[in-house]
């Protein structure tokens, strides 16, 4: 899914999008919430629960099937340049590649970097790079918390930013909000941002529900209304230097007792398909 967003007008036609025509011109900004369930991410768009993400998603979430289980194989996937890939059958060409011999999904359209990772690429091109951190995987108190965030210049995280803090995602976009104000007009940046509400424990989003019931698939759903009412403010200050090239997606999802299953790093549906997106932001895009 890409598409052009401005201030005028919610959305523009839908179109292919050739990624050596955004790195070096766009700003880019890279936005997984972690753990949300393809099912839910749908069924809350389709109810006018998310007005935020709505006006970015004119046609939808589209479905794809992630490379990871769990966070860290995702994300590790992610930063090689293989994120969630569409369910059609299919060779589908990636938006990002690194360069080596007999890769399939690599087309003139791609932007290709020789460097190990995305990160490491994008840096070379000229990008500062940021991470807001927030499940665990990013909590550099551990050696293997230090692992995903250590590939970039600039990385975040505290417990506010965490997954037992209620207000996590409103602290991340202070922190964001921090990360633009103090970069120089011309230095072009790659944020990426891991949203935590969605994970466990979100039992505390749903009105009513208590810490004895726990987590549930409604307190899934309300976690993510949460993140849609302040991640227009992040869109806006991805957009506010330059035009932004933003994907939205989740890493995994998780179960709810589907068949029996409880959380994720497993095989099950729910777990494998993810919602995805990915569009253009104008400079100076007002949510």
């Amino acid at each position: 899914m890409t598409g052009t967003v401005n201030v005028a007008a919610s959305a523009a036609a839908m179109s292919t999008t050739n990624m050596n025509d955004v790195v070096g011109t766009h700003d880019l900004l890279f936005v997984t919430l972690d753990t949300l369930r393809h099912d839910v991410a749908v069924e809350e768009l389709a109810a006018g629960r998310l007005p935020n993400l709505a006006r970015v998603l004119p046609d939808g979430w589209e479905r794809r099937h992630t490379p990871g289980s769990f966070t860290f194989a995702a994300h590790s996937a992610f930063f090689a340049g293989f994120l969630p890939t569409p369910v059609a059958p299919g060779r589908h060409t990636r938006l990002f590649a690194a360069r080596f011999g007999g890769s399939e999904t690599t087309a003139s359209d791609t932007w290709v970097f020789d460097e190990p990772d995305l990160i490491a690429g994008l840096r070379s091109a000229g990008y500062r790079t940021v991470c807001v951190g927030g499940v665990g995987f990013f909590n550099p108190e551990s050696r293997l918390g230090q692992v995903l965030p250590g590939m970039f210049d600039e990385a975040h995280w505290s417990a506010a930013t965490g997954v037992t803090d209620p207000d996590s995602f409103e602290h991340q976009v202070q922190v964001a909000e921090s990360v633009v104000a103090n970069l120089p007009e011309d230095q072009r940046l790659f944020l990426f941002v891991n949203v935590p509400a969605l994970h466990q424990p979100n039992w505390f989003y749903l009105d009513g529900a208590t810490r004895e019931a726990g987590d549930s698939r409604e307190s899934h759903a309300a976690a993510l209304r949460y993140v849609d009412s302040h991640i227009g403010r992040l869109f806006e200050l991805a957009a506010a230097r330059r035009p932004c090239f933003v994907i939205v997606c989740s890493d995994h999802g998780t179960a709810y007792g589907d068949d029996g299953h409880v959380g994720h790093r497993i095989g099950h549906e729910v777990v494998w398909t993810v919602p995805y997106a990915d569009f253009v932001l104008s400079k100076g895009y007002e949510a």
